[in-house]
Parts: structure tokens; sequence; C-alpha cells
């Protein structure tokens, strides 16, 4: 009798659902709403949640227990009355549900932990899986209120539900949903985003649903969606103020011409967007955009949704939308693709996220539009289950079971094994290094230090016959007893600046060359950065890249000498009172050597060389304020010819560090630009990039500066003592290419090649004014030797391609040079 009477009233409960379901305009065939532990049917806006206990019938072990909240949750967009109860699972449980219809079904699991009786619903530790699907894994609820929503194709007649607790855990549900989903909502398929982009099937795929925003900053509740989803506000995720509005104009929304109906999205969601802010500046070139945090490893289908809101009349206008660096669609006509205005339209692209777990999507105005805006309405972010029909992060790692464990016996055999053949091959070689330190101190007993007139060049050798001066390809290695020697036993009369890695010290040869001695410090750790600068400056020469002398690597030292510089840092001379300012010409032609050794660095070699560490403090001035740009300790090797980045930690100096590097680890030469353009507004400011001292709003140069550009105020950062020098063309070339070289998004950035034309010009623009006589000699000089900043590695190298000098090796050019110097 009592399993009668609760058959009828789930008919009577369902029968109630079907005719709310009506009303709201959507049917759906299968519709499970269930309140978990509930013993009372609760409503929820025009939905009524039915207590589990006349669900019983699909549960596999009906008896597991019931919780109770004290009190409910008051930080969920979702009614907080579903998060007051919870059926718990001691053991592995299942949900049977019969299924009508075929076709995608929406899972929404409603999780909330709180303390019943002897349960703590917060240490709980669980797995859910449905069909052939692992929708979570290891799951420990946070201490909000949580709502996890799936979908994937249901083919049979019956849909499986697992819950399975740890070992000596529980699981835990507040509520749940189950229904069929209107076979519009999702296509097929979609087409992966980038140049070969392809479409992929998503019939066999589940999705989670990661993030669902509705755009002008405004939630939409479930109550005011006919599928009963949550928008969230958009405000958070946007990474920059100022550059967005916020729009809303619902009534401007009309589904009647269009295809679409509400059920893709609703009208709340199409009647309000944010838009780009170009208020200020009608010609503004600023990208929205929006941050979020995925898991790596996952491919994600992204919706766009779209409709033209803007108040009339409003010109027509073209726009362009990323992820990531990537373009989803460039020159977008929204109104070529609804035909009116007001009619909602959606788009869907799948992307890869591999290596960071953050995803950012950006909408921007086109090149060269005479209207530049840009809209978005709504989005939606959905994770694709893997090819192991997961959705779980540590899947790949996580299920070894018992092949871990033979391997792990058999990996302990074999390792100590290894071990024991370690011990004696580290005895032997410890041996052999105590005997040759015994040879090589006797050979520092051979040079003395301030002691007597032995020159040693290359070839040259100590008494034990050993080279002093390896010629590998690492350049010339010193014996550090020749350092002491030079640096006067690394007196700090003689240092010349501190860094990260060490302190420089000024140093004299025997020969009487003055070099720059960097010694690392114990403490640097920094031995990945000495090997890489050794290696960089190894390879290459060239006018504007400081030359590596040599290196020492003796006693654990970490030493590299390099040409010395005779006025500095740029730096220096821009902030430090104690040095002499530098002329508007000056800096120009100071910008312009840096240009030529990054545009070096990006081109001269098969694969590009990222520098990494562009800043003024590493641009360097000879005796005549000719710039070499030095420290190639993070440098790092650019990307194959297939590739668009290099993935790699985020290493840098602040103030400088590329955004988009520093949001995705994901290294392009685009990364020095950007540096470069912030050394730029530090030659013309001449002040340091963060300055705590300035007021709040001067405090950081380039937020500044731009602010200025953008406001029409930019003699205002122009540094003082620069007064009257400048001409005005001179100063809008240089502004402009600075400005475009801080672009948010990498792929508008010029190219060094590019950031060196315009700097040029602007040096023509400035005139002739000022120019030293050393200056103009120089440029004679090089004239006859235009292509030298290309030349190869090291001298001997045969110049292929420079116009007059093909065919001459790279020591008669430096030969001829020298001569030409003397005379």
């Amino acid at each position: 009798m009592v399993n009668s009477g609760g058959s009828m009233l789930l008919i009577w409960v369902s029968s109630i659902l079907c005719v709310i379901c009506v009303s709201l305009g959507y049917n759906p065939l299968d519709n499970y709403l269930i309140d978990c532990g509930s013993s009372t049917n609760k409503s929820v806006g025009d939905r009524l949640f039915v207590a589990d206990q006349f669900y019983s019938n699909l549960l596999s072990i009906p008896h597991i227990t019931f919780a109770n909240a004290s009190s409910s949750p008051n930080s969920s967009a979702y009614d907080p009355s579903l998060f007051q109860t919870a059926r718990i699972f001691n053991e592995t449980s299942f949900y049977t549900f019969s299924v009508n219809k075929s076709g995608r079904h929406w899972i929404r699991l409603y999780f909330f932990p709180f303390v019943f009786r002897s349960y703590n619903l917060s240490t709980a530790k669980f797995s859910v899986s449905a069909q052939n699907f692992t929708l979570i894994k290891e799951y420990q609820p946070k201490v909000n209120p949580e709502v996890k929503e799936f979908s994937f194709n249901v083919s049979s007649d019956r849909l499986v539900l697992n819950f399975t607790p740890f070992a000596n855990s529980i699981a835990f549900v507040n509520a749940l949903e189950v229904f069929s989903l209107p076979d519009e909502l999702f296509p097929p398929g979609a087409t992966t985003i980038g140049p070969q982009g392809k479409y992929l099937n998503l019939g066999k795929q589940a999705l989670e649903t990661v993030e669902r925003l509705n755009m002008g900053n405004q939630t939409v509740f479930p109550h005011d969606d006919t599928l009963w989803r949550l928008w969230d506000a958009d405000g958070k995720y946007l990474k920059h103020s100022n550059v967005e509005k916020f729009l809303a104009n619902v009534k401007a929304v009309n589904f009647t011409k269009g295809r679409l109906t509400e059920n893709i999205a609703p009208s709340s969601v199409y009647g309000t967007a944010t838009v780009l802010n170009s208020d200020p500046d009608p010609q503004t070139n600023a990208n929205v955009t929006w941050l979020f945090d995925v898991d790596p490893g996952f491919e994600y289908l992204v919706r766009f949704h779209f409709c033209d809101i803007l108040p009339r009349p409003s010109a027509r206008f073209y726009f362009n939308v990323y992820i990531g660096s990537s373009a989803v669609v460039q020159y977008f006509d929204l109104l070529n693709r609804t035909s009116d205005v007001g009619v909602p339209y959606f788009m869907d692209v799948i992307t890869t996220v591999s290596g960071s777990r953050m995803l950012n999507v950006s909408i921007g105005p086109s090149n060269n539009v005479q209207y530049p805006n840009a809209i978005l309405n709504g989005l939606e972010i959905m994770k694709i289950s893997n090819a192991k029909d997961s959705l779980y992060v540590l899947d790949s790692i996580s299920s070894k079971s018992s092949k871990t464990k033979v391997i792990l016996i058999v990996g302990l055999a074999a390792g100590s094994f290894i071990i024991i053949v370690l011990a004696l091959v580290l005895f032997l070689l410890c041996r052999r290094r105590s005997l040759a330190d015994l040879s090589h101190r006797k050979a520092e007993d051979h040079f003395p230090m301030n002691e007597g007139d032995t020159v040693y060049t290359v070839g040259s050798k100590f008494s034990n016959g050993t080279l002093i001066f390896s010629t590998s390809k690492f350049g010339y290695r010193f014996p550090f007893v020749a350092i002491q020697e030079a640096t006067d036993n690394f007196s700090e009369s003689l240092v010349l600046g501190v860094g990260g890695f060490g302190k420089v010290y000024k140093g004299v040869l025997r020969d009487e060359t003055r070099v720059a001695v960097k010694r690392g410090t114990s403490q640097s750790q920094g031995i990945a950065e000495f090997q890489t600068e050794i290696e960089m400056l190894s390879q290459f020469r060239h006018r504007h890249l400081v030359s590596l002398i040599g290196y020492c690597d003796e006693r654990n030292e970490m030493i590299i000498i390099y040409e010395f510089m005779e006025n500095g840092t740029l730096k220096n001379h821009l902030c430090g009172s104690n040095h002499p300012s530098l002329s508007w010409r000056q800096r120009l032609e100071i910008c312009i050597g840096a240009a030529k050794g990054l545009h070096y660095l990006h081109t001269g070699s098969t694969k590009a060389i990222i520098h990494r560490d562009v800043k003024s403090a590493n641009i360097l001035l000879d005796e005549n304020f000719m710039a070499k740009v030095a420290d190639f300790g993070l440098s790092k090797t650019g990307p194959e010819i297939d590739q668009s980045h290099v993935s790699t930690a985020v290493k840098g100096s602040f103030g400088y560090l590329d955004p988009e590097y520093l949001i995705r680890q994901q290294l392009t030469e685009k990364s020095d630009v950007y540096s470069f353009g912030v050394v730029m507004f530090e030659v013309l400011c001449g002040r340091p990039v963060i300055d705590p001292s300035l007021p709040r709003e001067k405090v950081n140069l380039v937020e500044w500066a731009l602010k200025c550009q953008r406001r029409g105020q930019l003699e205002e950062i122009v540094d003082p003592l620069l007064q009257g020098q400048i001409k005005p063309d001179s100063l809008k070339k240089f502004r402009e290419i600075a400005e475009k070289c801080l672009a948010e998004c990498g792929v508008y950035r010029p190219s060094m090649g590019d950031i060196l034309w315009n700097l040029e010009s602007a040096l023509q623009l400035q005139g002739d004014e000022g120019r030293s006589s050393h200056n103009g000699k120089m440029t004679e000089k090089f004239n006859r030797a235009n292509s030298l900043e290309t030349c190869g590695s090291a001298a001997q190298v045969s110049i292929g391609s420079m116009g007059d000098l093909a065919g001459v090796s790279m020591s008669k050019v430096f030969a001829q040079m020298v001569r030409e110097e003397m005379r």
C-alpha cells in the first residue's frame, strides 16, 4: 500500500511539473528534480523539487542517511532551501533514471557541506560518474554552496548516476536535476580555432559548464531562464577597468526576426552587453578582456552570444574576437550575420588549453576602421571530456592501480642496484677530482697575484701543460687568480653595480684591457642563468650586443667577463642624479641602437632568441654613448616554425613584464617588444617605471603615460630636462610606436624591425641639431660596413650577404675598422 501510494503521488507530482513546464515554454520529456535528504517537497520559483523519499525506487540503497542543516547558506545565487538537506552515502550507491527521450541531458548537482550529528560533510571525499563518463573524481566540497552542471548524450532507456565515496569517507548530494535538453541547444560539433581549424564532433563527449556569463555586469537568475540556468555577472572577470562600459537595452532584442529561441539564451542576456568604451578616445585601439581559471590539458567549447543593442543611430562597426592570442574571427560584421539590429546570434568554437591555468577571451576593434567598437552579450565555457571519457584533471596520473604497484616494486629493485653502481662511480670521480685539484693548486703557484710580468694569451699554458684559455664554443676560460688580480681581489671600491645574480666589478687585465666582471653569489643559485648567458653571448657578435670576453667556473665560482662600458646603464642616466642627462637626440640614438641589438636577436638566426629581461638597466652605454643590450641570463630560444609561442615559467623584471606572457606563460618575441615599449616611455619621461614616492595615479609609469596620452596631455609626462628640445613631429612618431609596443595582445604589437624603422624616422624628423662629430664619423665609417649588425657568431665567420663586403671575413672587417680608428 505504501509503495502504491508513493507511485500515485509521483504520478500526481509529474503531472503538475508538466503543466508548469508548458507554462514556461519548454516541456522536457525527462524531468527529475530531487531535493535530496528531504521529507517534504520544495517550491523553487515555478518548479517543484520532490523529496527523494518519493524517489526511493530509483536508489540502489534506499535506506541511506538523511541530513538536515541547522541553517541555510546565504551566499548562493541558487535557492538556499535546496542546500538545507542532504543524502549521505557510506558506500557506492547509484540513482537509475528512466529515459523517454534520447539525446543530451543535463545533470545539475548541488553541494553544500554542513555538520549533522556525527557527519561532517566538509570531510567528504568521493567521485561521481554517469554512463561511461567520470564527472567528478576526488571531490572535496568547498565552504560555500556549489552547483556543478554536466551534459552528455543518452542513447539507452535509462541513465545511471553513481556516487562512490573514498575509503573511510562519505559522499553526499543536497539536490539534483536530470532533464532532457532541447535539440537546438547543442549543435553536433564545432570547429577548432587557428589557421588549421578542423571540425570536431561532440556527440560522444560529455561537457561540464565551467563559466556562464551575462555581459553588462548583471546576473540572470535561474527563474529568469527557460532552462533554469544561472548567468553570472561578468564584471569580476574583466582584466582592466575603464576599457569597457556596460549597456542594457532588453527592449531592443527581437527573436522573431531570427532563428534562435530563448532556450539558447534569454532576452535578459541578449539585452545586456559589455562594449568597448571609446568615449574618451573615438580612435581607441584597446581590447576588452575577460580572464578565467581552467584546467589545463583539456579542450573547451566556447560559445559567444551577440546582439546589436547599441543606441540608434549608430554606425556599422567591425571588430575582432580572440581566445588567448588566437583570432576566432576578424573584421566580424555582426549585422551581416543577423541581417538586422536586435537579432540574437551565437557562435561556437573549440580551443585547447595546455600548460596554463588561465584562459582569456577578448574583443576589440579591427584595424583601420572608421568607427572602432566591439560588443559581447554573453559567454559560455564548457570543458570537453578527454579520450578517457573523463572530466577530471588528474585522471591521467591517478588511475594506475595494480600496474603502478608492480612498476613500483620493479623500480625499487632496479633503483637499489643503480644506487650501488652510482656510489662506486661517485667515489672514483671524487678521487679523480681531488688529484686534479692538487695539480691545479700547483699550477696556481706559477700565477702569483700582482707579481711578475707574464701575460697569458690564447694558447698559453700552465706549467703542467693545461690550457689557460679554452678555444671551446663558450669563449675564453679564465683562471680564477687572473680575475682576482684584475679586480684587486674583488675590491669593493671597484663595484659598478649589484643585481640579482651578484656584483659587477670594474677590472683591468694584464694587457691593460678594461673589463666588467660579474660574479655570482653563492646564494644566487643562478647556474642556469650563468650557462645560458655564456652560451648566448658565445653564439653572437653584434655592435649593439655587449661582447663576452671570457668566463670562470673554477672553485664553484660563476664569473662572466664582458667588455667594459664606460658610461654605465641607460637607467642611471635617466634616473641617477650623479650622471649627466641625455639630450633628446642621444636618447633616440640609444633607442635605435638597442632596437638594432634586439632585432638581430629576433632575426639573426634560424630560431629567434627572446631576451626576456629588456629594461633600461640592461642597456649599457660605451664611451660614445652607443647602446648595447646586456644580461642574457634569462634569454630563451624562440618557438619552432610550426609553433606560435614557447610555454615557459614567467621570468623578468617587475614593471617591464608583458601582461600576456604573465597571464598565459606563453613567450614570444612580442614579449621583448612590450618591454622595449616600457623602456621607450622611460626614455621619454626620464623617471623609474615604478615610483612609490609619487601620487597613486602616477606610481606606474605605463598606466600614467597611456592615460595622459589618451587625454591629449602628453606634455605632462615628458622629462622636464627635454623642455624645448623635441620637435613635435619627432615626438608624435616616437610616442605612436611606443604605444603600439604596449598593445594588450601580442599580435597587435609591431616587430623590432618596424620599431627600428619608426625610430629612424623619428630621428630624421628631429633633424641634424645636436649631432656630435663623433656620431658623424661613426655613421660614415659604418656606412662602409652597413651590414655589420647581422654578422656571424664569431670572428672568421664569412659574411654571406653584406653587399660590398660579401665574402670578407669578420676579422678583416674588424681589422679595417680598428685601423681607421687609429688614424
